[in-house]
């Protein structure tokens, strides 16, 4: 054997030493394969996309033909890639992606649980579901105590609820804390724009969107220039490494996700799927799902007529009912013989009564499902 030859395999040798003290994995580096099916600016953003990834010192590999998706599974399956990135793909219902951007406020990395996908086909389980998914992706790529928020939108009230009943139940949920004054789990636009939570927790049409406004906001929209994409493929039983970037997206959104791939395989993605997921389920996971469907059939008699109590003046108020409950629960307390009117405080929906009538609306509004 020649010197240049055992010059490059010592120095070849050196490089996969540090590579594994680097990452824990020792060995050849992950292979990220792309399902090249045809970017909206063309092969030359593709091939940018693997300069890129080059750069970062990641290893892409392109995978083309006339069906993509069978041959990036069938090189998946076989090991040949550890993970891939991909335009778009059929998800079973249960498994949804958690995406990655950089915030314009802090320029800080936040997880949008979810983006695309189904986790469930009820929405306060899928978001319940959604935060630890969200949880997982950010424990993955390296975030050791991930803080989890809810974005302020329908079902956020109920799924703040049915968290902290799983954190009282024993799972490790570190809870994030509104910048605004009056704080909060709950979280408003301004948390979202600044990264307040590490895991900020959605339905994926709004985690979709939110993806799409942060990675192109500074293009005026045709090209995702910022973050890492829409993310891993997370879901209970679902094995495989796949990454969702858009048409849309541009070569270094395209990099950004072969790079977060990469740390999830470093980070042993899969163990921590298990790992979190079996946590949760202690927790009693499985009886909150069942707990919530049941909760979304109480209101079997909410169309019935219920004559209104004598109007009295409303000088308190009851947060944290979701909109879409709104008119129910002041019938609730209508039944009851107690006045109440609805309304949209600073935070979201509120329901009015008067002030010595409070006590006893809480009661009835929790007894009945809609505060926690």
């Amino acid at each position: 054997m020649s010197e240049a030859k055992i010059k490059k395999m010592i120095a070849e040798t050196f490089l996969e030493v540090a590579d594994a003290l680097e990452t824990g994995r020792y060995g050849k580096k992950a292979v990220i394969g792309f399902a090249c099916e045809g970017s909206e600016h063309g092969q030359e953003n593709i091939d940018r996309a693997f300069e890129l990834a080059v750069r970062k010192g990641l290893t892409p590999y392109m995978i083309e033909g006339e069906d993509t998706h069978k041959k990036m599974e069938e090189l998946l399956e076989s090991g040949e890639i550890d993970a891939a990135v991909t335009m778009h793909y059929p998800f079973p219902v249960g498994v949804s992606t958690v995406g990655k951007i950089i915030t314009p406020g802090m320029g800080k990395a936040m997880y949008l649980a979810t983006t695309t996908g189904t986790s469930d086909t009820d929405r306060v389980c899928a978001m319940v579901k959604n935060a630890i998914y969200g949880i997982i992706a950010a424990k993955a790529d390296g975030i050791e105590n991930p803080t989890v928020g809810i974005a302020n939108i329908d079902g956020a009230r109920q799924t703040e609820k049915y968290l902290i009943q799983l954190k009282e139940n024993g799972y490790d949920i570190h809870f994030a804390d509104s910048a605004r004054a009056d704080g909060g789990i709950v979280m408003r636009g301004n948390d979202l724009l600044s990264a307040s939570a590490d895991v900020m927790v959605m339905d994926s049409l709004t985690g979709n969107l939110m993806t799409k406004i942060f990675s192109a906001y500074t293009t005026g929209g045709s090209y995702e220039s910022l973050g890492f994409g829409y993310g891993p493929g997370i879901g209970p039983d679902f094995d495989k490494l796949i990454m969702i970037v858009s048409r849309a997206s541009g070569a270094p959104v395209i990099a950004g996700a072969m790079e977060f791939a990469t740390n999830l395989i470093n980070h042993d993605w899969k163990k921590i799927v298990k790992e979190e997921w079996k946590k949760a389920e202690k927790a009693g996971l499985r009886a909150i799902l069942d707990e919530i469907k049941k909760a979304n059939t109480k209101k079997a008699d909410a169309d019935e007529e219920v004559a209104m109590p004598p109007k009295e003046i409303c000088t308190e108020q009851i947060p944290g009912i979701e909109v879409m409950d709104l008119e129910d629960a002041v019938k609730v307390l209508w039944k009851n013989g107690i006045y109440a009117e609805s309304g949209m405080g600073c935070t979201g929906p509120i329901v009015r009564m008067a002030a010595d009538k409070k006590e006893k609306a809480v009661e009835l509004l929790t007894a009945a499902g809609y505060i926690g």
